[in-house]
């Protein structure tokens, strides 16, 4: 890794975001099969088990298209922050179920920090990597999504083997423990430059720079060079930006947006 492992270390606890999207999908369908979940909820139809599943991903669409304002109002960190938070709120409330509507209710808002983690944790690592190892960083993200469904796959197989409620009740309560752990490393993790360039802080983005790419010297060249071509491209930014959702359905992005 080199003069990257700084970098690399930012991106990868960062990931821990798609770990928790990965593990919140994958573990409800084993435990949909589980005899104590089923007889506690009465054995739900077709219907209600589609809305229980479903609801994450409500979550989740709600939560994305909040999550553009929250890291550009509060940064990128601090929406990740916030996105555990409201994450653990939903998995407490899902472990703790006393009823149907409370597990759809526990669902729906872990889905609304899954969706503000899905938006702002791709945000923050391209904007804290060098263009060359950009798209390695962002990556991570999905590698971790599929690591947590993998993990919630295995857990709930080992729990399955519990005779009571505890067997869908631990693997849900579980992945708190990976909130509460991004949550706390997110503290020490550095604010986007970028971020940090476009609320006009320049001088801390130059430290954030010289901390990731030249052990902490804030007057290395390519430090320099980079803080230079992140303020061009916020001045550029902040003269073609769109201000409401309407402005994407006009010329000439409308055709960014259909081809996103």
């Amino acid at each position: 890794m080199g003069r990257n492992t700084q970098t690399y270390l930012v991106g990868g606890v960062s990931a821990i975001g798609g770990f928790l999207f990965g593990y919140d999908t994958g573990v409800i369908s084993s435990i949909l099969e589980m005899d104590y979940w089923k007889a506690y909820f009465h054995n739900p139809g077709s219907v209600g088990v589609g809305v229980i599943v479903s609801l994450l991903t409500a979550g989740c669409f709600v939560g994305s298209l909040c999550a553009g304002w929250i890291a550009d109002r509060y940064s990128r960190k601090r929406a990740i922050m916030a996105a555990c938070i409201v994450f653990s709120l939903g998995a407490a409330i899902q472990c703790g179920s006393r009823n149907r509507a409370m597990l759809i209710v526990g669902r729906f808002i872990a889905g609304l920090g899954v969706g503000v983690l899905s938006m702002s944790v791709p945000v923050f690592q391209s904007e804290i990597a060098p263009p060359h190892i950009r798209g390695r960083l962002v990556s991570l993200q999905q590698w971790a999504i599929t690591w947590g469904i993998l993990v919630a796959f295995w857990i709930d197989y080992g729990c399955h083997f519990i005779k009571s409620h505890a067997s869908w009740r631990i693997p849900i309560g579980i992945q708190i423990v990976p909130a509460v752990i991004l949550f706390t490393a997110m503290i020490f993790m550095p604010y986007s430059p970028r971020w940090l360039v476009d609320n006009d802080r320049v001088d801390e983005a130059r430290l954030v720079l010289a901390r990731l790419r030249s052990d902490g010297d804030p007057d290395a060249p390519q430090v320099i060079e980079e803080l230079n071509e992140i303020e061009e491209a916020v001045r550029i930014d902040r003269e073609t930006a769109v201000r409401s959702y309407s402005e994407l359905l006009r010329k000439p992005i409308r055709r960014r947006v259909i081809l996103g």
